[in-house]
């Protein structure tokens, strides 16, 4: 582990470290909390590094410092369950693989990672920011899954002040980079130095699931701008990359809804449900868009047909997937109004 000021999370995951590992290091990063005595309290080999805005220097040297066979890598607020501890132990003590991608879940985010490595490969993390090791050799799936449960917030300025400085730098950004710089941006809402960083990234190389995904990123910037038609074109752009996703057809479906086209709103958030969430595929998954969100608007869609008894049908449906939904639960209540009066007037 990297970490800088997370005694309020450190003991956790330092627990859930300790029931899968031989040795926990942890490389302190420049803490002015107590972050390193409880990591050597816990029994944790301790290290110093000096932080130069670089993430994979940071990850690399920790690797440096590991002694087994094969490395994990954790955030500070990690949570690795019994049972997926219990997966893990049993997969490295099989070994025979190279790269071991587990599932990371950021609700309501889920995708793999590259988390468990074999030392002898000699891995490289790359990236200031979003840092990460290109699998090679032999990788396996595990249905492990790691889950990240932050109790604070960040600075949101945090990632992208990074950038920033390098490019300051004259530090040219890799296709890669541009893409989370945009990203960054966004999340920032600085909108138009978003679409402009995105639309350059879309014109030179990287991964097709990235060009994907930066496809969407404009969607939202210029919806934000409140530039309707840019954001059509720039989410039906991500077809040129793959097939459409359940996040893609629902927005497509939001804004034919949002013009009153209901035949086209119903045709694409029924092809959300038909879309198979690829958590193979190295992008994030939205699992909300996979079923809570396309039965919340075929449920919109037939409210506005009337017909009250097919919307609290999808409304049902949804509810079965978020049963503590803000959104499920108000439908809940205007259907069933309607439904009375429907049948009071019948």
């Amino acid at each position: 582990m990297i970490v800088r000021d997370e005694e309020s999370v450190l003991t956790r995951s330092l627990s859930c470290a300790a029931a899968v590992a031989d040795e926990v290091i942890v490389v302190d990063t420049g803490s002015s909390d107590g972050s390193a005595e409880i990591a050597s309290r816990a029994g944790a080999k301790v290290f110093g590094f000096k932080w130069r805005d670089d993430f994979a220097a940071a990850r690399n040297y920790s690797f440096s410092l590991a002694s087994c066979d094969y490395i994990m890598w954790l955030d500070a607020d990690d949570v690795i369950e019994e049972e997926d501890a219990r997966t893990i132990k049993a997969l490295v003590a099989a070994g025979g693989f190279d790269v071991a991608m587990l599932k990371y879940v950021s609700a309501p985010l889920c995708y793999y990672r590259e988390r468990i490595l074999r030392r002898s490969m000699n891995f490289v993390w790359q990236g200031v920011v979003h840092e990460v090791i290109a699998p090679r050799g032999n990788v396996v799936y595990s249905d492990a899954k790691i889950i990240h449960k932050k109790v604070k917030r960040g600075d949101p300025m945090r990632n992208l002040s990074i950038y920033q400085k390098h490019i300051a730098r004259g530090i040219c950004l890799d296709e890669r980079q541009k893409f989370y710089y945009g990203r960054e941006l966004y999340y920032n809402r600085m909108y138009v130095s978003a679409v402009a960083v995105l639309e350059n990234f879309l014109k030179g190389g990287g991964w097709n699931v990235n060009k994907a995904e930066a496809c969407r990123t404009l969607y939202y910037c210029h919806t934000a701008l409140g530039e309707r038609e840019a954001a059509l074109r720039a989410l039906v752009g991500a077809f040129i990359y793959l097939p459409p996703c359940a996040e893609d057809c629902c927005l497509l479906a939001a804004h034919f809804l949002g013009e009153g086209n209901l035949d086209a709103a119903e045709y694409w958030y029924a092809r959300a449900l038909d879309c198979p969430a690829d958590m193979r595929g190295g992008g994030f998954v939205n699992a909300d868009y996979s079923v809570f969100v396309p039965c919340i608007g075929l449920a919109s869609v037939a409210d506005r047909r009337g017909d009250y008894a097919a919307a609290n049908m999808w409304n049902e449906r949804a509810g079965a997937a978020k049963p503590h939904s803000q959104c499920y639960l108000h439908n809940k209540t205007y259907l069933a109004s309607r439904l009375q009066g429907h049948s009071s007037g019948g």
